[in-house]
């Protein structure tokens, strides 16, 4: 897998999973094709600015809107990458097997995977939002400013002067 050395044209992603958003995971909710809506517009907004390269962590919910979203836009710009970040190989292993075959779908559609660490520890997604961040210009962020990752994701590419676009579920 390339390293990107240049940030410029790389978005990541961080977002709430189902347990946080008003909707849950029904996704027939209109809420959530409103919000899925945003994620693609301002996805396209940042193709429109040059990004071509999309980092997603592959977590359940917003992650995986996004990922999808991503997928959709490469189907018109063909020049688009998805790279998925994932925290440890087990991330999806204790998932549904509904949300388990979601995340394999997705993975299978990205064009690279970063593996931060073999092992579940505590920190391992904390290390993943970093990495998104740390090769990334713009963060895309769905964020209803409540404590968690995403917060502290938010604080990190704020910390390191990236471009943010938030996104209120």
């Amino acid at each position: 897998m390339p390293k990107y050395s240049e940030t410029v044209i790389t978005c990541s992603f961080t977002g709430h999973r189902p347990e946080k958003l008003p909707w849950g995971d029904d996704e027939t909710d209109p809420r959530c094709a409103a919000l899925k809506r945003r994620i693609y517009d301002a996805a396209e907004a940042v193709y429109r600015a040059g990004i071509r390269h999309y980092i997603c962590g592959m977590a359940q919910g917003c992650d995986l809107y996004f990922a999808e979203a991503v997928i959709e836009l490469r189907s018109e710009h063909p020049d688009i990458t998805l790279e998925a970040a994932i925290p440890c190989e087990t991330q999806a292993k204790a998932w549904p097997e509904r949300a388990r075959n979601r995340y394999y779908y997705v993975a299978s559609q990205c064009d690279y995977e970063t593996l931060l660490q073999r092992e579940y520890t505590p920190d391992c997604m904390a290390k993943r939002n970093n990495y998104m961040v740390d090769h990334s210009s713009v963060l895309i962020a769905v964020y209803d400013g409540t404590f968690g990752g995403t917060m502290q994701t938010l604080g990190y590419a704020k910390k390191l002067g990236k471009e943010i676009i938030q996104i209120t579920p």
